[in-house]
């Protein structure tokens, strides 16, 4: 076996490592905190979310799963069973009737969606196949009704470019309250759940509302070295962060 071979499959055994703790851990409602502590391997803070900090671990079940083959069946049973828990917990319909993700914070469910969570209605359509209890129909409709609320949280601006985080409370249904949460910073993960859509059901609207965001991003986020973040998409002349991000190439054009 060659050194690289050596030190893939050294990694693959702790990654295995930490994973079978997980399954075996207590988990609160079944969900996964977003904090372990490493040297106690106890769960930190009780806060669960499904965008910052959390998202990339149940997006990486599913294609742990989906890369094998559909052969590792414990990254797909971990995947069915934090997505049941998350849909029985985190998952809401506004009083307007949007379907949202919200965040557990220490028994709290908080009726805050992120635009990093935003990503999900795209896993939810992905990881349709292979969905217990023929399921599928099921978690394709869920994926469509993310796709559809994140949408709103773009069309619901001045500038057609969705806040950092928006929420559903005090009258607010996904509009961003905090102006700390205003900001748009080229991020991926709306597009991402439009092309999934648009790949498993191809109804047209989803590539609509791609081309509605990549025309808003041309028109305001374009500058003479690239594109930038801008400071408040709910103002009609916004200022720029001057960053270009990384992920804005490689994921969202």
């Amino acid at each position: 076996m060659t050194l690289v071979g050596t030190r893939f499959f050294a990694v693959y055994d702790k990654v295995m490592h930490i994973r079978k703790l997980l399954q075996k851990m207590d988990r609160p409602n079944g969900l996964y905190p977003n904090y372990l502590n490493p040297r106690t391997g106890r769960w930190g803070q009780h806060h669960t979310s499904v965008g910052g900090l959390g998202d990339s671990f149940y997006e990486y079940l599913l294609k742990a799963w989906l890369v094998s083959d559909k052969t590792d069946t414990d990254a797909r049973n971990m995947y069915d069973n934090a997505i049941e828990a998350i849909e029985k917990h985190l998952v809401r319909k506004s009083n307007g009737g949007l379907t949202f993700i919200g965040e557990w914070k220490n028994g709290h469910l908080e009726r805050k969606m992120g635009h990093l969570t935003c990503f999900a209605g795209g896993m939810f359509a992905l990881g349709a196949d292979g969905s217990p209890e023929d399921k599928a129909g099921h978690y394709l409709q869920l994926g469509a009704e993310i796709a559809h609320t994140c949408h709103e949280s773009y069309d619901r601006t001045v500038l057609k470019l969705g806040p950092e985080a928006f929420k559903f409370e005090g009258g607010a249904e996904a509009v961003a309250v905090r102006q700390n949460e205003k900001y748009y910073i080229l991020r991926p993960e709306v597009i991402e759940t439009y092309w999934y859509m648009w790949r498993f059901t191809h109804d047209p609207k989803y590539r609509a509302w791609g081309w509605e965001a990549a025309q808003a991003i041309e028109k305001y986020c374009r500058v003479s070295g690239g594109f930038s973040g801008v400071k408040d998409v709910y103002s009609s002349s916004p200022a720029y962060d001057d960053v270009q991000q990384s992920f804005f190439l490689a994921e969202t054009l």
